[in-house]
């Protein structure tokens, strides 16, 4: 579980504020918009991703302590894996599989009734 930055009491992932002391745990009372924090004598802007590559449009960069579009720049990107064709044209063939047979059957319906 994880715990209050503040009072260092765990509380419930699904947590908008701390039970104990009230402070916000996620940004804007969602629980599925985390808020990020910045140590004490920290600012969060000095490892973020978006201050690196300059498309920050944070209002209070460089000296944000909180943040809700924090990307720490030392965590590995995640790249997207890559599919080979024949694996695609399986996938694309099970998802339309349907409208593939019925494309095979209007077309074998009307072979046989041209050549009747």
């Amino acid at each position: 579980m994880p715990e209050c930055p503040r009072c260092h009491q765990s509380v419930s992932t699904q947590a908008v504020t701390c039970p104990y002391c009230r402070t916000p745990l996620k940004a804007y009372g969602h629980p599925g918009i985390p808020l990020h924090r910045a140590d004490k004598n920290e600012y969060l802007c000095a490892t973020c991703v978006y201050d690196d590559d300059n498309t920050c449009t944070f209002p209070q960069r460089p000296y944000a302590k909180e943040c809700t579009l924090y990307c720490d720049r030392n965590r590995p990107v995640e790249t997207k894996p890559t599919y080979t064709r024949s694996f695609l044209l399986k996938s694309w063939l099970r998802r339309n599989s349907g409208w593939f047979l019925l494309a095979a059957l209007i077309l074998l319906s009307l072979l046989w009734a041209i050549s009747q």
